[in-house]
């Protein structure tokens, strides 16, 4: 099997700095932990509030601290410096290599999007409460099995409310997910993740009304088989 990951984000039109932070680590027994925040607001004060939470999730992780764990720590952190004043949406997907599962951690109210071969596409919608502001907010923990076909999708809430100030309503992450996959038969982690930012953006008629972050796991046959670890970036200057 390969695992294939793809990330999408663009930032709110006219704002020098966009307010999503999403940081990726190796995990201390193997495997890979992506955090994905989204801070309160947008441009600068929201991204050092979505770094701020980021790096304290991230040097947890580092350190072989449980997903759990680290997201409630970085809320303690959050809550405790600004006041319980200022709040931040967290998410964190891991490649767990010892228990060869994939973890997902959300204090997002937005769900993240999952398909397999045998369930098909569901919601992991649990509510769930953002970082920072409520004294005993816990993170939803769920856990699901490294097996190929299965596809992750996870999103802040840029996505899902493109076309909501141009008059063509909100954009549906969950029906075009299920359009890509199981009607035109996309499955590439890179393909999933810009189609999916770009409709949104096109909503929003190319001027996005918030900061939109996309992350894509995708579960596809080993193609190679020389071990190699391989990931390509691209930052527009």
């Amino acid at each position: 099997m390969e695992v294939q990951f793809a990330v999408a984000k663009i930032g709110k039109y006219a704002t020098s700095e966009s307010g999503d932070t999403l940081e990726m680590i190796e995990r201390p027994h193997g495997g890979l932990s992506f955090v994905l925040v989204d801070g309160q607001r947008s441009g600068k004060s929201a991204k050092a509030i979505s770094n701020l939470v980021a790096r304290k999730a991230i040097q947890l992780l580092s350190e072989g601290v449980r997903d759990g764990a680290a997201a409630r720590a970085a809320h303690d952190y959050l809550y405790t410096y600004r006041g319980g004043k200022v709040s931040a949406t967290l998410n964190m997907l891991s490649v767990d290599m010892e228990t060869k599962t994939f973890v997902i951690s959300r204090n997002n109210d937005s769900p993240v999007i999952v398909y397999t071969a045998a369930n098909g596409l569901y919601l992991l919608d649990e509510p769930s409460r953002a970082v920072g502001v409520h004294r005993n907010t816990k993170p939803v923990i769920t856990e699901i099995p490294i097996l190929p076909g299965t596809i992750l999708v996870v999103f802040t809430d840029g996505l899902r409310h493109a076309g909501s100030l141009s008059g063509r309503g909100n954009y549906d992450p969950v029906a075009a997910t299920h359009r890509m996959i199981c009607n035109e038969g996309i499955t590439a982690a890179r393909d999933l993740a810009d189609t999916l930012l770009a409709e949104a953006n096109e909503m929003d008629n190319g001027r996005p009304r918030d900061d939109i972050s996309v992350l894509v796991v995708s579960v596809q046959p080993g193609k190679q088989k020389d071990d190699v670890r391989r990931m390509d970036v691209s930052l527009p200057i």
